[in-house]
C-alpha cells in the first residue's frame, strides 16, 4: 500500500527581478493506492500531477505531509523504497547509442541482478512488451512507440512492487498504447499497486479501479469512476472533470 497524507509542495517563481511570488504545486494531497489496485492521477497540463509522483518517487522532497509505502517512509528506509519501485518520467531520456538489450542489462546491474537472472528478466520483458524484433536495435533508430516501450522496460528489470508511471501513453500510436495498457493491467493482476498519470480522461476510464482528480493543486474528486460520473451526473469521465470546475478554463 502506498499511503499519501497532506501533501504538499511550494515553489517561488519571480514576477520581475523584485518580486516573488510563493504557490502551492501540490496543496493537501491525500489518498492510499492499495495493493492491486491501479490509481489514476487525473488532470490537465500544470494540475500538480507530475510534482506529485516526483515527490511519491522520492526525487522531490515535500514541503508537508507523509508518504508511506506498507508502513515504511523515506527518512528510515529510502534505499529499501527505491529499490522496490518503478517510476516513468514522461521526459526521460535514453542512451540512443545503445541497443535495447543493452540499456536493459545496464540497468540489470545497476541493482545487482545476477547475469542468468538478468537474461531470463529481460526475455519476460521483451515478451511482454512485444520488443522481440527491436531488442537488439539501437535506441537511436527506433520509433516512438518502440522507444517508449523500452522506456517502461527499463523500470521493470528488477521486478518492482510499486508503479509510478507518469503519462505513459502520451503521443504514443494504438498499437503500442494498448500494448502499455495491457500490461500494466497484467501488473495489477499480479497483485502490484500502480500509480497511473494521464490526462486522457477515456484510457483512465477503462483501466483504473479509481481515480484520484486534481485541478490547480488540490484534490476536486475522487473515487471509481462509476461514482465520479454519478456525482456530477455525467456520461465520462472528461464531462465530470468539466462539470466539476465549471467549464473550460482560459488559465489552461
Amino acid at each position: 500500500m502506498i499511503k499519501v497524507n497532506n501533501l504538499k509542495k511550494k515553489f517561488i517563481k519571480y514576477k520581475n527581478k523584485k518580486e516573488k511570488e510563493e504557490f502551492y504545486a501540490d496543496n493537501g494531497i491525500t489518498f492510499e493506492a492499495n495493493e492491486g489496485e491501479i490509481i489514476g492521477i487525473l488532470g490537465p497540463n500544470g494540475a500538480g500531477k507530475t510534482t506529485l509522483l516526483r515527490m511519491i518517487a522520492g526525487i522531490l522532497e515535500p514541503t508537508e505531509g507523509t508518504i508511506e509505502f506498507d508502513g515504511l517512509n523515506y527518512k528510515n528506509n529510502e534505499i529499501e523504497i527505491k529499490q522496490n519501485i518503478a517510476y516513468l518520467s514522461g521526459n526521460t531520456k535514453l542512451y540512443d547509442t545503445l541497443s535495447t538489450y543493452e540499456l536493459l542489462k545496464m540497468c540489470s546491474d545497476i541493482y545487482n541482478i545476477l547475469n542468468d537472472k538478468a537474461e531470463k528478466r529481460i526475455k519476460e520483458i521483451s515478451k511482454i512488451l512485444e520488443m522481440d524484433n527491436f531488442l537488439y536495435n539501437k535506441i537511436g533508430n527506433l520509433s516512438t512507440g518502440q522507444t517508449q516501450r523500452v522506456n517502461i522496460a527499463r523500470c521493470l528489470v528488477h521486478d518492482p512492487k510499486y508503479y509510478i508511471l507518469d503519462e505513459a501513453t502520451t503521443g504514443l500510436d494504438i498499437i503500442s498504447s494498448q500494448i502499455i495498457l495491457d500490461f500494466i493491467k497484467k501488473e495489477r493482476e499480479n497483485k502490484k499497486t500502480i500509480l497511473y498519470s494521464t490526462h486522457y480522461m477515456e484510457e483512465a476510464e477503462n483501466i483504473c479501479d479509481r481515480v484520484i482528480m486534481i485541478n490547480k493543486g488540490i484534490v476536486i474528486n475522487s473515487g471509481t469512476p462509476d461514482k465520479i460520473k454519478k456525482d456530477t451526473n455525467t456520461g465520462n469521465l472528461r464531462d465530470a472533470f468539466f462539470a466539476m470546475i465549471g467549464g473550460v478554463s482560459n488559465e489552461e
